[in-house]
């Protein structure tokens, strides 16, 4: 738990995105704060957060990006977007409009995020049973038909804000860890450990080189 917050092994870049009202900044606040403001003023523009978490024994830190669920700020699309590699698409189980909208935020994730992003369907405000707007079943089916993790939580209550994050942290994990060890395989002909090796390079890399000692 005593890391600094400038070690960690892993540095994801999270952006939660959602409606405006869904309780976005209070699921950030709580995660990366323990925080939860009933008077939390719409976002305005960008802001984020970090939080480090242990994964496998690696140390993660996550820098989550919150942004006005507004159609104004739609002009930073891109930048918000850009390196990615995780997402929590927010809706308020006792709000059926931001559930419907949750298609509408997907297909721009798909337009402007890296196609290889890890996404989770979120419905916030799960204290408010009484209110309940949105099936849990309904929204289940809809993330498995569109290939992603789903999660009730309450950013009021705690309830499972801490594990979506890591939840989603863990598996991004998990794909670029692998990621790493197959690159690895396929590059490195050489040991794997820290040693600097002086071996010359494959020939395919340095054709150059190669052709000059032949001659």
């Amino acid at each position: 738990m005593g890391t600094r917050d400038d070690e960690y092994d892993y540095l994801f870049k999270v952006v939660l995105i959602g409606d405006s009202g869904v309780g976005k900044s209070n699921l950030l606040s709580r995660f990366t704060r323990n925080e939860f403001n009933l008077e939390s003023k719409s976002t305005i523009g960008v802001e984020f957060a970090t939080r480090s978490i242990q994964v496998d024994g690696k140390t993660v830190k996550a820098q989550i990006w919150d942004t006005a669920g507004q159609e104004r700020y739609r002009a930073i699309t891109s930048a918000y977007y850009r390196g990615a590699v995780g997402a929590l698409l927010v809706y308020d189980i006792a709000k059926h409009l931001t559930y419907e909208n949750v298609e509408r935020w997907l297909k721009e994730l798909r337009d402007h995020a890296d196609s290889n992003i890890v996404i989770m369907l979120v419905g916030n405000k799960s204290d408010l049973r009484h209110l309940r707007a949105v099936p849990t079943d309904e929204a289940r089916a809809f993330a498995e038909k569109n290939g992603l993790s789903f999660l009730e939580t309450s950013a009021l209550d705690s309830t499972n804000v801490e594990t979506a994050f890591q939840t989603i942290l863990t598996e991004i994990y998990r794909i670029v860890s692998q990621k790493q060890m197959s690159d690895r395989r396929d590059n490195d002909m050489s040991p794997s450990n820290n040693v600097v090796s002086i071996q010359v390079q494959p020939t395919e890399n340095k054709p150059k080189m190669q052709c000059c000692q032949n001659i």
